[in-house]
C-alpha cells in the first residue's frame, strides 16, 4: 500500500446517493478514489481533484433591445477561468436577431469553448 501525500474529500453529484468520496494522491502521482458506489463517481472525483471544470451561464445584452439573451458555454471551462468568462459575458453585445444556438463568442478567453445563445431574440 502506498503512502498518501494528500487527501481531498468531495460529495459526489453524479446521482442522488451523494457518496462521500476521498481522493488521495500517492507520492508516485497515482490517484486513488474511495467511497464511490459507481464508476461515474470515481471519474467525477478524479476530474474534480485534478482539473475541475464548470458550465457557465449568464445573460448578454442585445444591441438596441431591452431584453437580454440567455447564454451558456457550449462545454465546461476550467474552474479557474470562470471569472474571466463571466467578465467576457458582461462585455458581450450581441447583434440582433439572435437565434437559439448561435455562437455569440467563439473561443471565450482562449479556452477553446464557445458561448452560445440559449433562446432567440428578434
Amino acid at each position: 500500500m502506498q503512502v498518501a501525500t494528500e487527501i481531498t474529500t468531495f460529495t459526489c453529484i453524479c446521482c442522488p446517493l451523494g457518496c462521500r468520496l476521498e481522493v488521495s494522491f500517492g507520492e508516485d502521482g497515482q490517484v486513488e478514489v474511495e467511497g464511490n458506489t459507481c464508476a461515474r463517481g470515481a471519474a467525477y472525483a478524479v476530474e474534480e481533484a485534478t482539473a475541475p471544470s464548470r458550465m457557465v451561464t449568464g445573460l448578454a445584452q442585445v444591441e438596441g433591445r431591452l431584453e437580454p439573451v440567455s447564454v451558456k458555454t457550449a462545454s465546461p471551462v476550467p474552474k479557474e477561468r470562470m471569472a474571466d468568462v463571466l467578465a467576457a459575458l458582461r462585455d458581450l453585445r450581441a447583434l440582433p436577431p439572435v437565434a437559439a444556438g448561435d455562437v455569440l463568442l467563439a473561443d471565450v478567453c482562449a479556452t477553446g469553448v464557445d458561448v452560445v445563445a440559449t433562446k432567440s431574440v428578434r
